[in-house]
């Protein structure tokens, strides 16, 4: 047990080295690519340009220049933006990062309860109208953008008909800290969170439909069957658990992604000042040092998610545990 954990550690932080050189070797060691004439400014002096080589360490050898960012990301955490001179990128990416979390956790927690819901409904139905009126409905949020559907959602709940009774509670666009007011959280983020759920629940429920169905004719289903157990619960206790494998890999890597910045076209619609936003505002501008934090981000969030998937895997899949 001990070894299976350092050996996961050693593979996280083997891979999380390989993605801070690999997005440091891009931004710095491609053609082009110094960002000395970027924080100088336009026509600054050859005088200017080299004093701010020297300044940020830039005529440094290139594995100086990766430790030393490296060091004032993790250890020291006072680097600065190379854009807005002075502004640290750490307390930037801290106070973004709960905005994300919050719209993808409700997010979250909405796809997997109507996803589950309507799989398992259209599974032990299927070949009827509410399997395919089901299967339907989510071939329909599949084809949906989020970003159409959150324009659609401003327009009717912002413009047209707030101040009917429907749409009265809802709140300007932007984000109200769950510490300061959690009612003002809630309304701020519930339609964001159907808006970003719509999506998910036309994937999940499709494949989880389609496992369970698959799972139908495995040996243990039909002796759980022959035992005499009704077909619902054959299908809860035995299938359900079973197909729930595909769901969680699904699951923990949309999870991670979203939590990672990939909220990003929801986060814009409805105003969110999250990682996804501060991602795109740092590719836009060349921002290495927060393209950098920012990609250390979501890599950890990715490698913690695949972490727990594994250990999902060993409650759903006793094979797992088995070793077979």
């Amino acid at each position: 047990m001990v070894m299976s954990v350092l050996r996961r550690l050693g593979q996280t932080l083997f891979v999380l080295f390989g993605i801070s050189v690999l997005v440091f070797l891009v931004f710095f060691a491609t053609p082009g690519a110094d960002p000395t004439a970027r924080i100088a400014g336009r026509n600054a002096s050859p005088e200017t340009m080299a004093r701010v080589r020297v300044e940020y360490g830039f005529d440094r050898p290139l594995p100086v220049q990766y430790a030393r960012m490296m060091e004032k990301l993790f250890v020291t955490r006072d680097l600065t933006s190379y854009v807005n001179r002075g502004q640290k990128v750490v307390p930037e990416i801290l106070e973004a990062a709960p905005v994300t979390v919050s719209l993808v956790s409700g997010a979250a927690l909405i796809w997997v309860v109507l996803s589950v819901a309507m799989g398992v409904t259209a599974a032990a139905l299927r070949g009827g109208w509410v399997d395919r009126g089901l299967m339907m409905l989510g071939l329909v949020g599949i084809s949906i953008p989020v970003f159409w559907l959150g324009q659609v959602v401003n327009l009717v709940t912002q413009s047209r008909y707030h101040d009917s009774w429907l749409f009265s509670w809802v709140p300007g666009l932007g984000y109200v800290p769950l510490t300061e007011d959690p009612l003002g959280w809630f309304r701020a983020l519930a339609l964001p969170w159907l808006t970003l759920a719509v999506l998910f629940v036309g994937i999940y429920s499709r494949v989880l439909r389609a496992d369970l169905v698959a799972v139908q004719s495995e040996d243990f289903m039909r002796t759980a069957r022959a035992k005499g157990l009704s077909p619902m619960r054959v299908l809860l206790v035995h299938g359900l658990r079973t197909s729930m494998i595909t769901f969680v890999s699904l699951f923990g890597l949309d999870f991670a992604q979203l939590v990672g910045g990939g909220a990003l076209l929801t986060e814009v619609v409805f105003g969110l000042q999250g990682v996804g936003r501060l991602t795109y505002q740092a590719l836009s501008n060349l921002d290495l040092p927060l393209i950098m934090a920012t990609v250390m981000y979501s890599a950890v969030f990715v490698v913690i998610a695949n972490a727990v998937v594994d250990m999902l895997y060993l409650f759903l899949d006793p094979r797992v545990r088995d070793g077979r």
